[in-house]
């Protein structure tokens, strides 16, 4: 594994492809004015892009990150797409039949990269960070090739023909740069600004130097494609049409819905061109038309597809240089973001541009540390925090809508934002990205508020560039507005996006009445809402993916709907959403099992559910009812009192985290117990809070850091999406938590950092150690507390933590009930 350099700024001249590793000296630190503390300065340094790229069982299970080239929230994310070998195929016998059998083409990852994997295809335009499904982008992967065109390249089974062997040794990752040396003697280098990219691509033998460009290879496919060799300029030009995220999984998604244009620059002659499409290729010929297309059930069939090559007249050990801006809007749009943010810079300036980027934005967030590891962890994680939602809008403001139409920024929003993985991020990273940069956050809610005003009203939970794909559960953006308007970023139409969200809360729609897309891809907001309304709940028989994970996803929108009316001044609106938010009462079943209570799905005519496991993992939406029963933020205490109380709770939570030997189970075993690495159980340890439990959350927080948080390529647990997971850790590693929907309170474990800074929070905790994860007392402004939480004045004031820590707890630190975190549903 390729470690990070320790480097600063002005070091970005080092060599590529030498072989960096960690640096032995102690952290180097900034000084702040106002508080004398020596953080960590150049937090840069500290970033292993390779973390996460490895399945800690198989390379399925990787958490599918990215390395490659790419700003904070950047639109151009350039690096490597890696193909098959009958090595990985052996680790998977629905791929190996996918590929082998049936003729599909299945991305190794749905990143396009996988640690596991020893050959690349290409080096891709764009990528998503962490995603769950297949893939999705992954638009124009370009290959540098020096063999001879036998065939056409989309007839090349496992890409084995046109792709190349690679080692690690030979690869460096770091921040906004990454370089490959590939087996066919060419050295790959990428940088990348906000929407353009530049690649150096150095030929050892330049006797056979090409370059494949494979428009139509998009990771699930494409729908129609286009490129062109305009030899005298030195350009290629042209679009992917594409789409299908998820598509394999229902038949809805299997449609384009963004078209990507983009426009390449060579500083080196091309000496000839040819084409291809599906299985025939024409040598000489200057263009190429066609997709890929979804086959038949999701997933493209090998044999379709087109593209270019080009020839290079190049000397030995000779670079070329390949300039490249996209939009997606117009081709147009694609040279001007060029030419804006690329016109008269060098390779090495556009790097070291990439460099500092990132490292203004992680050192946003400050901590103290001499341990170079726990460093690279915490780094990386906030690294993968930042890439999603990214800029979707081009430097003179237009963007495609969800209209299919292009529109204009308006008013005070800087730039439109894509990619909304929901379901995902609205449990903590958004709010750690508006903490960071509040602006950002605006602009993020507005680019939400476009999307839904140009569909019709519907505010999609998964949105892939500008196309809506309904993935998932739940009402995330009525909890992420909320969210936002409470972390102080309001700088967007909020009366605008409240009556659009109090429209799409009260009145049923066609498409909520509507089975259609589900139950991967259910289009309605609020699916069913009919039966929100007249039953109290959603009923197993629904327009939803499963009636009562939906029922506990709604109650948290329907909370943040409340907190969000509250602000606004909607008293009477405030209490009706509260009041709804508590429906989650109606389908607990306190004889659901001969021994205990659950969430237990429900008939429209009030009987419960038939054949109910509680640690079936197919019952409720990515988890079972075990999982979900603990996915209740804002009403913890109504939870408990349901329970039986303090000890009822406690103790079923102990029994949750761990096995009848004693032993913690934090990570894909049964459903019967907590998997910290997937959505409806990262919440869980802050509920021990409301049993007057604190130590608990402390402890299981600390020991799920351990355990499923490493400095390895396999050291993030399941998938990332799109950074949510990463921004679990972040906030757990500062000993903060953004529980509630719709509000700015934080629940509270101990910090792993003896010094931290994040947005108007400064955290003091000496003496911090993985040994000492006990909160023994904490001074809040001075003041002592034995609060497990603090309330929303960090927004607009200073709040300084002061934490004292033990390796014993103390356990009377958030015990007494006016300690605990509040519930601010109705409670009987």
């Amino acid at each position: 594994m390729k470690q990070p350099i320790l480097l600063s700024a002005l070091a970005l001249a080092v060599l590529a492809g030498c072989s960096p590793s960690k640096q032995q000296d102690a952290p180097k630190a900034q000084t702040t004015a106002e508080t004398a503390v020596e953080y960590v300065s150049n937090p840069a340094d500290y970033v292993d892009p390779l973390i996460g790229t490895k399945g800690p069982f198989d390379h399925r299970q990787a958490a599918n990150v990215v390395p490659g080239a790419v700003l904070p929230f950047g639109m151009f994310n350039f690096g490597p797409e890696t193909s098959y070998t009958e090595e990985l195929l052996n680790e998977s016998e629905r791929i190996r039949k996918k590929t082998m059998d049936e003729n599909k083409r299945v991305p190794v990852s749905p990143g396009g990269y996988n640690y596991d994997a020893t050959r690349i295809k290409g080096f891709s335009f764009t990528r998503l960070s962490g995603t769950g499904c297949m893939g999705a982008s992954g638009d124009v992967p370009v290959m540098p090739f020096t063999g001879e065109i036998t065939h056409s390249p989309a007839t090349d089974k496992l890409d084995s023909y046109y792709s190349a062997a690679f080692s690690h040794d030979n690869e460096t990752t770091i921040p906004g740069y990454y370089q490959v040396g590939l087996d066919n003697g060419v050295d790959v280098e990428l940088a990348a600004t906000l929407r353009t990219g530049v690649a150096k691509f150095t030929f050892s033998d330049a006797d056979n130097a090409k370059l494949l460009i494979r428009t139509a290879h998009s990771q699930l496919g494409s729908g129609d494609a286009y490129a062109k060799v305009d030899a005298e300029k030195g350009e290629i030009t042209g679009y992917v049409t594409s789409g299908n995220f998820c598509g394999y999984l229902g038949e809805f998604n299997q449609r384009d819905y963004y078209t990507l244009h983009f426009v390449a620059k060579l500083d080196k002659a091309i000496l000839s061109s040819g084409a291809w499409q599906d299985d025939k290729v024409q040598a000489g010929a200057d263009s190429a038309k066609g997709g890929m297309g979804y086959g038949d059930n999701g997933w493209p069939d090998l044999g379709k597809g087109s593209g270019v090559w080009v020839d290079l007249g190049l000397k030995d050990g000779e670079t070329v240089t390949m300039q490249v801006g996209i939009s997606y809007v117009s081709l147009d749009n694609a040279r001007e973001n060029l030419e804006t943010e690329q016109g008269g810079k060098d390779f090495a300036a556009v790097r070291q541009g990439s460099y500092q980027a990132w490292n203004d934005e992680l050192g946003k967030v400050k901590v103290v540390s001499e341990d170079e590891s726990q460093l690279s962890v915490f780094y990386t994680a906030l690294y993968h925090s930042l890439f999603h939602p990214n800029v979707f809008s081009d430097v003179n403001g237009q963007y495609a809508g969800f209209d299919q139409k292009p529109h204009q920024v308006q008013g005070g929003q800087q730039n439109q934002y894509a990619n909304f993985s929901g379901w995902d991020v609205y449990r903590s990273q958004l709010q750690l990205v508006t903490m960071m940069d509040e602006k950002r956050g605006s602009d993020i809610a507005q680019s939400l508020l476009n999307q839904a005003n140009q569909y019709n009203g519907v505010w999609d939970r998964w949105t892939h560039n500008n196309g809506a794909t309904g993935v998932m559960s739940g009402d995330p953006s009525t909890i992420a507005i909320a969210n936002f308007v409470a972390f102080g970023a309001d700088d967007f139409d909020v009366q605008g996006a409240y009556q659009s969200l109090y429209q799409a809360a009260t009145v049923p729609t066609e498409l909520d009445l509507s089975y259609e897309g589900c139950p991967v891809f259910c289009r309605g907001q609020h699916p069913s809402l009919d039966q929100w309304q007249q039953l109290g709940y959603i009923s197993d028989k629904s327009n939803s993916w499963e009636g009562a994970s939906e029922t506990l996803e709604q109650a948290s929108a329907f909370f943040a709907m409340s907190q969000l009316s509250s602000r606004l001044g909607q008293a009477e609106h405030a209490q009706r959403f509260l009041s709804e938010s508590g429906n989650w009462k109606n389908l607990y079943n306190r004889e659901a099992t001969a021994e205990l209570g659950y969430i237990q799905g429900r008939n429209p005519d009030g009987s419960w559910k038939g054949d109910f496991d509680p640690f079936s993992r197919h019952l409720f939406v990515e988890g079972s009812p075990a999982q979900y029963l603990w996915m209740l933020p804002f009403d913890g205490a109504g939870l408990v009192n349901t329970l039986g109380g303090d000890a009822q709770a406690a103790s079923r939570l102990d029994g949750h985290f761990k096995n009848d030997q004693g032993q913690w189970v934090l990570y894909r075993d049964s459903a019967e117990f907590s998997d910290v690495s997937n959505q409806p159980s990262i919440l869980t340890p802050w509920m021990y809070l409301f049993t007057g439990n604190a130590h608990k959350t402390q402890e299981t927080v600390r020991e799920t850091m351990k355990q499923l948080w490493l400095d390895a390529p396999d050291g993030i647990p399941g998938q990332d999406d799109l950074g949510q997971m990463s921004s679990w850790y972040v906030f757990s590693a500062l000993g903060l938590y953004p529980m509630y929907p719709g509000r700015a309170d934080m629940v509270l474990s101990s910090p792993a950092f003896s010094q931290a800074q994040i947005g108007n929070i400064h955290i003091k905790a000496a003496g911090a150690s993985d040994s000492n994860r006990y909160i023994q007392a904490l001074k809040v402004n001075g003041t002592q507390s034995l609060k497990s939480w603090i309330d929303e004045s960090h927004v607009n004031q200073p709040v300084t933590l002061e934490f004292s820590l033990s390796d014993t707890p103390n356990l009377t630190f958030g015990q007494a009930r006016e300690h605990r975190p509040p519930s601010y549903a109705v409670n009987p």
